[in-house]
């Protein structure tokens, strides 16, 4: 989602404030803006599209003063061009903001009442009109900006400085994230301690409802009730370099390339490889005892939760629920008291799991949390965290996120299965075992990369493409679809393979290529029968499969990819790998800006 900079300094803050935007580049976004105080009034400069589009703005007319702020905007209300881009301003007042403001229209309508003209399209401007006819009102600045914070519904996050007083910025919280950033006789504000890294380590973050008043050498945060708020400043470890594509042409390539290294990462933060037995730290809850877990998640997060429903009753034998967020939080439906509800995200920041996870702790439910950020909101607002050790991930889609999703996911059905005696002690070395195999023969899978880019260019041609898949495989037909849809914006639909002759088999004829993911397993066999319906109706197969599988499914299919045999329980681990590629491959073909694919932000922080 969109992303927020600001900086109370003493020096040309605009350049800075450019750098730290382009480590939020990875929200996703379609225009930028940065606005400073320039002898006590307001200046800025915006710009459509990328960065570099506001850089060369910057450039032609540099922008002075050591106080502004600065945004990457991800379009919600109005169409992403230069007039709607952020800060809006009036004489008075700037603001950059992150989310929607849901009474904009009726706010809108009466400060218009009152003479405000209004020049966008944007919710956000409405916040401006509404602090600065405070002003006018004669109130101080800080004052009209909580008068004008507690009348605004909705999820959203607010930078805001003030014409005549460059060493004052407001911020506010409720819903995105924001954390304060303190330096040396200099203040910052921004979306995650990521984008503040090359300034500061030192890191507050505010709360749901928390609003900070900024200047050089403060900060003073007050709650939701205007009342003194002591929130924690911490020592970050987030990296302070830029994260760069390394020798790759895409984020998103340099990712997938490192899941070998983050997963061993987070398979070795949570298994000891001595006993090749899962360690935990203390858990507020005991698997053995649990009712019932409830596993909420968005996303390719969703789909790596649908492949923890396998493993946990499977191996645990416990009574699983998985939904996707945004219709978890709208069912009410009744959770048993004392069950456990597990969130998986990889921001820890995603509007809707976060509003499930509140519901959930109403509920009575233990609350644990799978996550890439461990300062995050979701993180904060668990019982118990279960980190991913992916690194930042800037790409977009996920890839590497997803992966060390399904590495803790599968450590924690062990963990359960030992628990409620459902695994012996031999199963759980085999199974730890097989997992810690995982990034070795991914290094294998990764060699092949040749093989993708030749499919690649077939693939590109195609208008649709439907993946196929049984048992564990079925999620990673689901991922395969929505990756190769949300990078090349080829129309894919994933189906459990079973399904094809109740409908989408309609859809089968020598233009659609078909995915068809089957790992030598118990399911193989039927898996290979629904190919063979798609085969006899024309249908392209690309089967992937290890070296049995494809041996045993014959010569007919159009092309075939081979994943190192392991035990199915690992088997979702490496077969994201090539879909993942497919993916990478067929959008690089079409052209798409892979990274930041349109439309698509990588934290959705409002609903």
């Amino acid at each position: 989602m969109c992303g927020i900079v600001g900086i109370v300094g003493h020096e040309n803050a605009a350049p800075v404030i450019l750098e730290s935007l382009k480590r939020l580049e990875y929200r996703g976004y379609d225009s930028a803006g940065i606005a400073t105080l320039v002898d006590g009034k307001i200046d800025r400069r915006r710009a459509p599209g990328k960065l570099s589009a506001l850089d060369k703005v910057l450039l032609e007319r540099p922008l002075k003063g050591a106080t502004g702020i600065g945004h990457t905007r991800w379009a919600t209300h109005g169409v992403p061009n230069e007039t709607n881009a952020h800060p809006h301003v009036s004489d008075r007042v700037a603001v950059v903001h992150n989310g929607i403001i849901e009474n904009f229209r009726e706010l809108r309508a009466e400060l218009e009442a009152k003479g405000h003209k209004f020049h966008t399209d944007t919710d956000t401007e409405v916040s401006v009109h509404l602090i600065t006819e405070y002003l006018n009102q004669g109130l101080a600045p800080e004052k009209a900006a909580a008068a004008a914070i507690r009348r605004l519904k909705g999820a959203f996050a607010l930078g805001i400085i003030f014409t005549g007083d460059d060493s004052l910025m407001v911020g506010a919280r409720s819903g995105p994230p924001l954390a304060v950033g303190y330096g040396k006789n200099e203040m910052y504000l921004g979306s995650d301690a990521f984008a503040l890294a090359p300034l500061t380590n030192k890191v507050a973050y505010l709360e749901d409802g928390d609003r900070v008043v900024i200047r050089r050498d403060s900060a003073e945060i007050y709650d939701a009730n205007d009342r003194p708020a002591n929130r924690e400043i911490t020592t970050t470890t987030v990296s302070a370099s830029l994260v760069d594509k390394g020798s790759h042409r895409h984020f998103m390539a340099k990712e997938i390339f490192e899941q070998p290294e983050v997963i061993g990462h987070t398979l070795n933060s949570v298994i000891n490889p001595v006993t090749q037995a899962v360690s935990l730290p203390k858990l507020p809850f005991d698997f053995a005892t649990l009712p019932k877990m409830t596993m909420v998640a968005c996303g390719t997060a969703h789909y790596a939760t649908m492949v923890g429903k396998y493993w946990f009753e499977r191996i645990a034998r416990m009574p699983v629920e998985i939904d996707v967020a945004s219709e978890f939080r709208y069912r009410d439906q009744p959770l048993p008291h004392g069950g456990l509800a597990l969130f998986v995200s990889q921001s820890g920041e995603t509007a809707d799991t976060l509003a499930a996870l509140r519901y959930c702790k109403e509920q009575g439910q233990h609350i644990a949390s799978v996550v890439n950020v461990a300062s995050s909101t979701i993180a904060r607002e668990s019982e118990i965290v279960f980190p991913t050790h992916a690194g930042p991930e800037l790409g977009v889609a996920s890839t590497k996120a997803f992966t060390c999703q399904l590495s803790v996911l599968a450590s924690l059905a062990i963990a359960a299965g030992r628990a409620r005696n459902s695994l012996s002690r031999d199963a759980e070395i085999r199974l730890t075992r097989t997992l810690m195999e995982v990034p070795r023969h991914i290094v294998g899978l990764l060699a092949q990369d040749g093989v993708y880019q030749a499919l690649a260019q077939e693939l590109a041609k195609a208008r649709d493409v439907l993946y196929l898949g049984r048992g564990l495989a079925y999620p990673m037909a689901l991922e395969g679809a929505l990756k190769l849809k949300e990078i090349s914006y080829i129309h894919a639909e994933g189906y459990a393979a079973g399904e094809m002759k109740h409908g989408p088999i309609a859809l089968i004829d020598e233009t659609v290529p078909v995915i068809v993911i089957a790992p030598h397993d118990s399911l193989f066999e039927k898996t290979i029968s629904n190919m063979q319906e798609v085969m006899a109706r024309n249908g392209r197969v690309v089967l992937i499969s290890d070296k049995r599988g494809l041996e045993l499914a014959g010569d007919q299919v159009w092309a075939r990819i081979e994943v190192p045999e392991v035990d199915p329980f690992a088997a979702p681990l490496l077969y994201a790998v090539p879909v993942q590629l497919l993916a990478y491959h067929t959008a690089v073909v079409k052209g798409t800006d892979v990274d930041q694919p349109r439309n698509l932000a990588k934290s959705v922080t409002v609903e």
